[in-house]
């Protein structure tokens, strides 16, 4: 390992709400500090973990911040780590304007200040106001032109329903210009056909790939790769054998098509949806957190569609320790149906090509 470089292409952090408060806008600030849950509203109904968790993980119950944070990296051998959110993962639910962008605008901010001016290997990825599109364009042109950050990371569900509407192009068409990084993110499960299930297990395995493949498609089948070139698209928290299905799904009903459909996704040809997948990721412009370990199974989505569309992501500090992430790094780089350059490319490569560092 101290061979190859290693960037961790989503991580999380845990919110201060106070420090978060201290960062919104007047008049918001002034009437602060908030609670977490005054801040952003629950993931969900179905977040009850039950059970044995890995020891360590969640930080063991205990704080994790810009310290304990460099400590994992040091131990581990990351190199970098981009930043993503925990509670805040369900910003996109926050039916208010003025206190979405409020939030959004003091989450960035205490990012910035908190981990990104702390310690150059943490890179950041923006929460911007959605429910508004016109003042996401200005908060997601501040953060990448003035704070540094990679681009935003927008919730695999929220109030704007899916995440291809004309509404929200405005916001593309400011990531296309700017060339960052579009990341969708899972973390909200509720709606899926999961909701009265009686087990959080399924519910945690199901929800994270179910809300990346709506993503997917409605960025594909909406041609948004083609109309917007220069943005990086991001699916993340879903794993990876999710992508084999969408390859072998989304072709056929593409051919079956009527024109003005084909047309709606940018596709004059009879050409798949599947088939059109494999020229973004070549190209650095779709990527997938993944190739966390996994053996076997891993290896074959990469023999499948080659080994670009494929981040490596700790996922600290949840379901994680730090001997874990050790282990599951091994499990690919002892692996002999990765070339070295495969390797190479899923530890850092394909993410310093993603987020542009």
């Amino acid at each position: 390992m101290e061979a190859l470089r290693v960037i961790d292409g989503d991580g999380h952090l845990f919110e201060d709400a106070d420090g978060i408060s201290s960062y919104m806008p007047s008049p918001f600030r002034e009437a602060g500090p908030w609670r977490m849950d005054r801040l952003i509203p629950p993931l969900d109904h179905l977040h009850v973990h039950v059970g044995q968790l890995l020891p360590g993980s969640f930080g063991g119950g205990k704080p994790v911040g810009p310290t304990e944070w460099s400590t994992f990296m040091s131990d581990v051998g990351i190199d970098a780590a981009v930043l993503y959110p925990t509670n805040a993962l369900a910003y996109g639910k926050i039916v208010d304007l003025d206190w979405a962008i409020a939030v959004a605008r003091g989450y960035n901010d205490w990012l910035y200040h908190t981990y990104l001016q702390v310690d150059p290997r943490f890179k950041g990825m923006a929460l911007i106001p959605i429910q508004d599109p016109p003042a996401a364009v200005l908060e997601l042109r501040r953060v990448v032109q003035d704070l540094g950050m990679r681009g935003t990371m927008l919730a695999s569900t929220n109030t704007r329903g899916h995440v291809g509407a004309k509404d929200l192009w405005p916001v593309y068409e400011e990531a296309d210009r700017l060339g960052c990084a579009v990341a969708f993110h899972g973390g909200c499960h509720e709606g899926f056909g999961l909701d009265d299930i009686n087990v959080y297990a399924p519910v945690h395995a199901l929800g994270h790939p179910y809300g990346q493949m709506n993503c997917l498609a409605s960025v594909v089948f909406n041609g948004l790769m083609e109309k917007f070139p220069n943005v990086r698209w991001g699916f993340l928290e879903g794993g990876v054998a999710w992508l084999l299905l969408v390859l072998e799904r989304f072709d056929a009903p593409t051919r079956r098509t009527s024109p003005t459909t084909r047309a709606r996704s940018c596709s004059s040809s009879r050409r798949g949806a599947g088939e059109r997948l494999h020229p973004a990721a070549h190209q650095g412009r779709a990527h997938l957190r993944g190739l966390r370990g996994r053996g076997a199974r891993s290896r074959l989505r990469v023999k499948r569609v080659g080994s670009e569309p494929f981040i490596f992501s700790s996922d600290f500090p949840h379901e994680v320790n730090a001997e874990m992430c050790k282990h599951e790094m091994h499990e690919i780089l002892e692996s002999d149906d990765l070339s070295h350059a495969d390797k190479e490319a899923i530890f850092a490569g394909n993410a310093k090509r993603f987020y542009r560092f």
